[in-house]
């Protein structure tokens, strides 16, 4: 249509398919008559929710019970969640439009790791710990390497720290069930390095520009970027012990 002369922008025929408009200020016909474009519809939403406990992380919910859907305040259009949390799980969640930016952060092959606070019943030896960190067979599968972190808390529950990089339904709890240490709080602290910064649960904020880019970045480009770095600096030290040897 466009390179038929069918489009115009502001009035004049535009024959660049590649031309940007913005839907707030430029008038767009085809064939005389007037498009309109809902300018929330056009947009790109980045909002990061606070999920409290007892809310299902879908837009709705056939059941009735709280979903994500029933958040007041938030952007019009259609929003859908990046990754879910269980019914029972507090924490962070990012609702966008975006579904390449979902994607992102979504599916483990991008290595967007999560980091969650668990408390746990019991105190879980140093064996069982590490067997979890070297990863357990769930539905026929190996979980990912996981980290995990004691963290200081009372003597008959422990709460830890625990960063995946992957994430099947309920995969914390049911770890920490195979190891006979059930979860009795699991709370998500943290999506890559985006964190609550004073969102309480049921609030949520529009990401910034900086964490946008961050959940963009391609899976462990920080991690290559200080290879990279490392492959340098060990091929300077070499050049100069050869010329040290040669003079």
């Amino acid at each position: 249509m466009i390179l038929e002369g069918r489009v115009a922008v502001n009035d004049a025929v535009e024959t660049s398919p590649g031309r940007r408009i913005d839907p707030r200020t430029d008038r767009v016909s085809l064939d005389g008559s007037r498009l309109t474009v809902a300018v929330d519809l056009a947009r790109r939403h980045y909002i990061l929710f606070n999920k409290p406990r007892g809310m299902v992380s879908t837009m709705s919910d056939p059941q009735g019970r709280p979903c994500l859907g029933d958040v007041k305040g938030l952007p019009r259009g259609r929003l859908f969640p990046a990754g879910r949390l269980d019914f029972n799980t507090d924490g962070l969640i990012v609702l966008t439009n975006d579904g390449e930016f979902a994607q992102r952060i979504a599916h483990p092959r991008h290595g967007c790791r999560k980091t969650y606070k668990v408390k746990v019943r019991g105190i879980p030896s140093k064996a069982e710990l590490d067997r979890l960190r070297a990863g357990v067979v769930l539905d026929g599968r190996r979980t990912r390497p996981a980290r995990i972190t004691v963290l200081p808390g009372k003597v008959r529950n422990s709460q830890l720290q625990v960063v995946i990089g992957e994430g099947r339904k309920n995969q914390i709890r049911r770890m920490f069930d195979l190891i006979g240490h059930p979860v009795v709080k699991l709370t998500r602290e943290a999506i890559g390095t985006v964190r609550a910064r004073g969102i309480v649960p049921g609030e949520f904020r529009t990401l910034i520009t900086p964490e946008i880019k961050a959940l963009r970045r391609p899976r462990d480009e920080a991690g290559q970027g200080a290879r990279r770095r490392r492959r340098v600096q060990h091929a300077r030290a070499r050049t100069a012990r050869d010329t040290e040897s040669t003079e």
